[in-house]
């Protein structure tokens, strides 16, 4: 039996298929030169993108008190635990919950659960700090919306929506 003999010309391709360190660090700092472009673009379209939902979810939830009001002799649905179950319950003209049907033949508004604050992924919901009045800035700690029950407006409830506010 013969011994097997790789030709010279085998070993200089097979050490030619690999790359040189030279080659990765440029790889490398071109992949870092275009990281450092591009994220940027990325990072300003999810805050466009946060904000264009929250102006929706502010729309829905404004909307949805309003439609509360309607039906309710001019009231808006009250802060109960931090959310706003009329929206999400059925009603009677007097706004108590209860079981779908004939005495509470109102709502629900809203299917399942207020919206989320895309900025802090909360559904709680906090008193504005006065009545009738724009809020300037956050309430509390729990994030989510500020509601005023004397006339159904909704704010967010971030420091973000507060910052970018003129």
């Amino acid at each position: 039996m013969g011994s097997f003999v790789i030709p010279a010309t085998a070993q200089i391709d097979r050490r030619r298929s690999a790359f040189t360190l030279i080659e990765v660090l440029i790889v490398v700092v071109i992949v870092a030169i275009l990281a450092a472009t591009i994220l940027p673009r990325f990072s300003d379209s999810t805050q466009e993108a946060k904000l264009s939902a929250l102006k929706s979810n502010i729309h829905l939830l404004r909307t949805y008190a309003e439609a509360y009001r309607m039906y309710h002799s001019d009231s808006y649905p009250a802060i109960i635990d931090n959310d706003l179950p009329q929206l999400t319950s059925a009603t009677n003209a007097s706004g108590t919950i209860g079981p779908a049907g004939p005495d509470f033949p109102y709502g629900p508004y809203i299917s399942q659960q207020l919206p989320l604050n895309p900025f802090d992924g909360s559904r709680k919901v906090t008193a504005v700090a006065k009545a009738g009045e724009k809020p300037t800035g956050v309430v509390g700690t729990l994030g989510g919306w500020q509601y005023d029950a004397s006339n159904g407006f909704v704010w967010p409830n971030n420091p973000e929506y507060y910052q970018a506010s003129p």
